[in-house]
C-alpha cells in the first residue's frame, strides 16, 4: 500500500521527522495514520492492497470514508467484500470507499451505492451559496443507511452541501 507516510514509519509505529511533520501540520491526521496501519497489516492477507494508494480517512458518525487513488476502489472492494468487512469489524463502523480525483457524479455514485442516482442538480441560493440536490432511486428494501453521515462526508471531502431526496 502506498500513502503520504513512509511504510517503515507505518510498520514500526515510530514516525520519522518527515512523517511527524506531516502529522503536526495536519496534512495527515491520527485517523489517517490508524487506517493506514490497519490497511498495511491487511496487505499480507490481501495482496491486491499492495497497489492501492491511500489518501485519507474521514470519520462521520457511524460511517468511515476511505479515500483511495483513482481506479483503486475495485481493489479494495474486491475479494468478495472481505477487505471491507474486516475493516468494518476492526473499526466498528460502516465503510465507504471513495476515489480521489474523480468528477462529482462518480463521487456521488460511490458515496450513495447501492442506490442509483436519478438526477443531480445544482441549486443556487439567494445568499450566493449552492446546494447539490441528489435524487436517488430506492432499490428493493432499505438497509440501515445513514444519510446524515454521507452528507457530512461530502461536505468534508468535497465541500458539497447535499440535499438528498428519494424518487419512488
Amino acid at each position: 500500500m502506498r500513502t503520504a507516510l513512509c511504510s517503515f514509519c507505518l510498520k514500526s509505529g515510530i514516525l520519522c521527522q518527515k512523517c511527524s511533520s506531516k502529522v503536526r501540520s495536519g496534512e495527515v491526521t491520527e485517523l489517517d495514520l490508524k487506517i493506514a496501519q490497519l490497511l498495511l497489516s491487511l496487505e499480507e492477507t490481501y495482496p491486491s492492497l499492495q497497489n492501492v494508494y491511500f489518501h485519507k480517512a474521514v470519520d462521520a458518525g457511524r460511517t468511515l470514508a476511505i479515500i483511495v487513488g483513482k481506479g483503486d476502489a475495485p481493489r479494495l472492494l474486491g475479494q468478495g467484500g472481505r477487505i471491507i468487512k474486516t475493516l468494518s469489524e476492526k473499526t466498528g463502523k460502516n465503510i465507504r470507499v471513495l476515489e480521489h480525483g474523480v468528477d462529482d457524479r462518480k463521487f456521488l455514485e460511490d458515496l450513495f451505492a447501492p442506490f442509483s442516482i436519478v438526477t443531480i442538480n445544482t441549486i443556487w441560493l439567494p445568499d450566493g451559496t449552492t446546494e447539490t440536490r441528489v435524487i436517488l432511486r430506492r432499490k428493493g428494501r432499505m438497509r440501515a443507511f445513514d444519510i446524515e453521515s454521507l452528507k457530512n462526508i461530502a461536505q468534508e471531502v468535497r465541500g458539497m452541501t447535499l440535499r438528498v431526496e428519494f424518487a419512488d
